[in-house]
């Protein structure tokens, strides 16, 4: 099944399914502490997908270490899997990332990434993401994914 098929969306199963931490970023736009998220530091080839819906956000190819204590992507893997909208809170305008189905509140995006890839930093909380390892992609429906992530088919 392709992404063109595969159906995303966030339903009462998988929100019962989340941990308090996932929730409140997901659900309430919540941020997680720098440097205690799951996946900060992770540097496992694979693929990241929203933890409510399931649907594709990030490649491990496009992660890179920005020293600010989330990960940090260059871009998404399917851009329309990504919403950013305007976020006035806290005193500052940014610009807000959520996924398009699962509309869970994934982080932030700036203008202060590697310039050679874009210049985009997509700083997203660990608790936003499951991680899908290389290896896995194929059994977990995925598998189109694989050629885009170094070592995959």
């Amino acid at each position: 099944m392709t992404t063109a098929t595969k159906t995303y969306a966030k339903t009462d199963e998988a929100l019962s399914r989340l941990t308090p931490e996932q929730y409140r970023v997901t659900q309430t736009d919540g941020t997680e502490r720098a440097f205690t998220g799951e996946f900060w530091d992770h540097k496992e080839a694979g693929l990241y997908v929203d933890v409510v819906s399931g649907e594709p956000l990030f490649s491990s190819d496009d992660k890179f270490d920005s020293h600010c204590g989330w990960p940090s992507f260059t871009k998404p893997v399917v851009d329309a899997h990504v919403e950013e909208l305007e976020d006035r809170t806290h005193g500052m305008i940014r610009t807000e990332v959520r996924s398009k189905h699962g509309d869970s509140h994934l982080g932030h995006v700036f203008p202060d990434g590697p310039r050679d890839r874009g210049g985009l930093r997509y700083c997203i909380n660990s608790a936003s993401l499951r991680f899908i390892p290389l290896n896995r992609l194929e059994a977990e429906g995925y598998g189109e994914f694989a050629n885009q992530i170094k070592g995959g088919k």
